[in-house]
């Protein structure tokens, strides 16, 4: 625990003094700009908006956002991502590239990925690339996995087949007549 070692009092000149370690950034924090590099582009980071549990909404929803759902909406929401919280419900179509339900939906469902939660209800149809139901999760309706859009192939130019002229030493054939012995 202790050493009796002692150590000089003065450091020596020709050894540097180590720098002490860097301290990571907080997760939710930008790490600050180094020196003598440019400084980063920012990207305006998108906010979760949220419907509370008790706000009631009738229309329909659009934006490229995020969106969590825990109130009631009566129409169709197409966003960015969505979840729809255990106190949630929507009547309508909804779509997002990301959906997790976790409270009532009754209405279709397109997105790349869709996740039912075991607290879900959905009545109507899906349509998803990806889709996930956990145990308990409530589904009626029918499945459609959604394909990604892959690019068209070239049009193949139709090949014009001509009838090539056999050689003239093949051409001809050999007729022989067989006689039968009389």
């Amino acid at each position: 625990m202790f050493n009796k070692i002692s150590k000089p009092a003065t450091p020596t000149p020709s050894s540097p003094r180590p720098a002490a370690p860097a301290i990571p950034p907080l997760p939710d924090m930008p790490a600050p700009p180094r020196a003598g590099s440019a400084p980063a582009a920012t990207t305006p980071g998108r906010g979760l908006s949220t419907l509370s549990s008790d706000l009631a909404f009738e229309g329909n929803i659009t934006g490229a956002g995020d969106l969590q759902i825990d109130g009631q909406i009566k129409g169709d929401v197409r966003v960015g991502r969505l979840i729809v919280g255990e106190t949630g419900a929507v009547e309508g179509n909804v779509q997002a590239d990301y959906i997790e339900v976790r409270g009532r939906i009754v209405g279709g469902v397109q997105g790349k990925q869709i996740k039912l939660v075991a607290t879900a209800y959905v009545e109507g149809d899906i349509t998803a690339e990806q889709l996930s139901i956990d145990v308990g999760a409530f589904f009626q309706g029918r499945v459609a996995q959604g394909q990604r859009q892959a690019p068209a192939p070239a049009p193949v130019a139709p090949v014009a087949l001509q009838p090539t002229p056999a050689p003239a030493s093949e051409a001809k054939a050999d007729v022989v007549a067989l006689k039968p012995n009389a």
